[in-house]
């Protein structure tokens, strides 16, 4: 029998409503924790912070505050035996509202909370397979010296018309493609040394450009066969995530984010809305993701990730390590999903 005697209610959205009572002596157990709690910060004449006697500090405390600091702590602590009572896997922070509560009595309350959704995928192992990779175009002689032309281009001061539109500038106006040139340009000896590592490089960039579409593709169609009920917070969570991103670039090239606003003429909310359908679909992308990864066993190596947390905790040393590992494990096993899905096409 449950000791809560509890009862679900499932809503919209991956969404549960539990409702139950704590009884009343368990209730009553969380009394001197909770004065004890409230004591610590009370001031009265006379007493020194945190050292009121338990008989005077009742008597000028009200009754519903002390009872209302107890719940926040029954809740608080039995809110997880709760979960695993039901078997239900929940995320997020849950909202909790009393139903009753009375000195001697049980205390009552509701609890709304997100359920993990649950995500039934299509045959993403067919889809993946039958999903080929198109090769990377090759970088022709044409490709190569229309790059070298922009780059000696780079080099020649600015001209506009009338209008203040860039003129591109004559042949004869370019620097001469020769060994001191490319040394000026980067670590390069000749210039043959140059156009072979610059043809090298784009032909690199094009085989990455070739593999990101590749991936695109063969989640673009899992995703088309995949079915989840999103709860809202973990849209909220990525609508956050993302305004943060942009914030943290606008004002890192300097720019006040209160004038960028202005200068969209929009406002957060409004941002927020226009980003809602592609937070939507990185939530999507996540779970399913997540659950191949789980269907497939799919798991980093723990080196792999000690190595990698070493790594960002160097760069940002005021990051909180757990975060940043939570963060490394998501990282590196959708990159191993990624790569077994990759495996399946060739």
């Amino acid at each position: 029998m449950s000791t809560y005697n509890l009862k679900t209610k499932k809503l919209d959205k991956s969404m549960i409503e539990i409702t139950g009572e704590i009884p009343a002596e368990l209730f009553e157990s969380y009394r001197e924790h909770a004065m004890g709690h409230i004591g610590a910060e009370m001031e009265l004449p006379g007493f020194r912070k945190g050292h009121i006697p338990a008989n005077i500090l009742e008597s000028k405390i009200p009754e519903m505050h002390i009872l209302e600091e107890m719940a926040e702590h029954a809740i608080g602590e039995h809110y997880p035996k709760m979960l695993a009572e039901l078997e239900i896997d929940a995320i997020g922070r849950p909202t909790i509202g009393i139903t009753k509560v009375a000195k001697g009595n049980p205390l009552g309350f509701t609890i709304t909370t997100a359920l993990f959704p649950t995500v039934t995928l299509p045959d993403y192992k067919k889809i993946a397979k039958d999903t080929k990779a198109g090769a990377a175009v090759e970088v022709t002689d044409e490709d190569l010296e229309k790059f070298i032309h922009d780059i000696r281009a780079s080099r020649v001061p600015a001209k506009t018309d009338a209008e203040g539109k860039r003129i591109a500038p004559e042949e004869s106006e370019l620097p001469v493609l020769d060994d001191a040139f490319v040394k000026s340009v980067g670590n390069f000896e000749t210039v043959e040394d140059f156009k072979k590592k610059v043809r090298e490089n784009m032909q690199l960039e094009r085989q990455n450009g070739a593999h990101e579409k590749h991936r695109l593709a063969i989640m673009e169609a899992i995703l088309d066969g995949t079915k989840t009920d999103i709860p809202e917070l973990l849209i909220e969570a990525e609508l956050d995530k993302m305004l943060y991103r942009m914030k943290s670039d606008i004002t890192g090239m300097g720019l006040p984010y209160e004038d960028y606003l202005k200068h969209l003429g929009k406002t957060e909310d409004v941002l927020r809305g226009e980003f809602r359908a592609d937070a939507e679909k990185r939530v999507r992308l996540e779970l399913a993701l997540a659950e191949i990864s789980k269907l497939e066993k799919i798991t980093p190596k723990d080196e792999d990730i000690t190595r990698e947390v070493a790594k960002l905790m160097d760069e940002y040393k005021e990051a909180d390590q757990n975060r940043v590992t939570a963060y490394v494990i998501q990282i590196l096993t959708n990159e191993a999903v990624f790569s077994f899905l990759e495996s399946l096409s060739k």
